[in-house]
């Protein structure tokens, strides 16, 4: 069943535009009530609504409560809330579905819809198409009063946070200065709590969220000012989220910056070491670096890679038995922690490997050796098949014929953006640069607006 609001992570769109609006928000939530009654959930199912902190978030979840209580739902506002915590929280409470209301690294202008199932886990791309199949024709009326569960919010807080803190020993920071750039989004709140309370001395940046500037010039999209915030202050690292905080970026000592295919290659080379990592296995995406390959296997364990997004990422682990995964984009997912990417976990996972070895983290980061890659973006008003484009198809088959096994070609279309990507990975610099140069050129020749 083919999806048509649906993308790699959720809805996304601008704010205001033809699909992230309060009255397709309300029809959604009533197709998604529908659905969840349809599973047989009995009584007024709970359904629980976290959004980050974007002025757009609060009338956008009315709008899906108004949905929701139109088909016999309950719906309770979580309020601002991490990602990652949103999923936690469905879990524990008992609850039928989870909603986070999040346009994750993208501007105040834009938001978003994702849903997670009552594991906590994203929905797959069958259950989306099923939502989609459920939409009412007219919006139902929103919702002008409804419950603030305090309770329930106190609880996922303190749950979320104990779940992070469980990982290093009480104490464990004490003595160490971490630069902690919270994207002014949802993690505002939770992530320097968690830093401090394990004794941390934390210097903040994207700690003043108003509606308007989540993720504007800082958080894992604009690492330069953490970067710099490091080097100024010597600080051990610097840990960067996006806006919803299921992002992870890090700098090292030197503000030298680390994206998540360092960061996984780093834990799971560590894990194979000591006989730890679950399936000798590490699950990454297409989009990941070829030196991942090269140096998990030269360690000891092997990669499988999946389709871009996440939650093909946790599919995949769920089915070969990992435990850790990910994508080069900084979404981390430690399947023993949280069921969903978790940027305050997967920082803490690599500040235990540095306790452990006492080595700094410009040190731990020397395992990857990335292949040469580069990467761009073709605006597009079609999503034409890139096998109908033959302009495109004949300039990836010559870059393959050139590469040869030392290289790979991936084209995509992006699955929240009138975007198609392109990555090229070759054996040196100046050879991928031509090459993705070739087929921007074919791409924009058949492709731009």
């Amino acid at each position: 069943m083919k999806r048509v609001y649906f993308g790699t992570d959720g809805v996304r769109g601008a704010y205001g535009g033809p699909v992230i609006n309060e009255a397709f928000a309300a029809r959604l939530g009533a197709a998604a009530a529908r659905w969840v009654r349809a599973a047989g959930a009995p009584g007024a199912p709970q359904i629980l609504i976290g959004r980050d902190s974007r002025e757009s978030g609060p009338s956008l979840a009315a709008a899906l409560a108004g949905g929701f209580r139109a088909e016999g739902c309950a719906p309770l506002s979580l309020g601002v809330l991490p990602t990652p915590a949103v999923a936690r929280a469905v879990r524990a409470a008992g609850a039928a579905l989870g909603v986070v209301i999040t346009a994750s690294h993208n501007p105040a202008a834009d938001n978003g819809i994702k849903f997670f199932s009552a594991a906590g886990r994203k929905l797959t791309d069958e259950q989306e198409a099923a939502i989609e199949a459920l939409l009412p024709a007219a919006a139902p009326a929103a919702a002008t009063d409804w419950p603030q569960p305090g309770q329930i919010v106190g609880r996922a807080v303190a749950d979320y946070l104990a779940a992070a803190a469980a990982i290093l020993p009480p104490g464990a920071l004490r003595g160490w200065r971490i630069v902690l750039d919270t994207a002014n989004g949802a993690t505002c709140a939770t992530s320097p709590a968690a830093l401090r309370a394990l004794g941390a001395e934390v210097v903040g940046l994207g700690a003043e969220p108003d509606g308007r500037n989540i993720n504007a010039g800082v958080g894992s999209e604009h690492p330069e000012a953490m970067a710099a915030a490091v080097r100024a202050s010597g600080s051990r690292l610097g840990i960067a989220h996006d806006g919803d905080g299921d992002r992870c970026i890090l700098c090292d000592e030197r503000g030298e910056l680390l994206d998540g295919d360092e960061i996984l290659t780093l834990l799971a080379t560590h894990a194979l070491q000591a006989g730890r990592l679950a399936a000798r296995t590490l699950v990454v995406t297409v989009h990941s670096n070829l030196g991942v390959d090269a140096a998990i296997g030269a360690a000891g364990g092997r990669v499988v890679r999946t389709a871009v997004g996440d939650r093909y990422v946790v599919e995949a682990m769920a089915a070969e038995g990992a435990t850790l995964g990910g994508e080069s984009s900084g979404h981390l997912v430690f399947a023993e922690i949280s069921p969903t990417g978790d940027g305050l976990v997967a920082a803490l996972k690599v500040i235990e490997v540095m306790l452990q070895t006492g080595q700094s983290l410009s040190v731990l980061r020397r395992g990857l050796r990335k292949f040469p890659q580069a990467s761009g973006a073709v605006g597009v008003r079609d999503r034409i098949p890139v096998a109908d484009l033959p302009g495109l198809t004949a300039a990836i088959r010559e870059v393959e014929a050139q590469f040869g096994p030392r290289g790979r070609v991936l084209v995509r279309y992006s699955g929240t953006e009138p975007k198609l990507r392109l990555l090229v990975e070759g054996p040196d610099e100046p050879a991928v640069r031509a090459a993705l140069a070739k087929l921007e050129a074919a791409a924009r020749a058949e492709l731009s607006p």
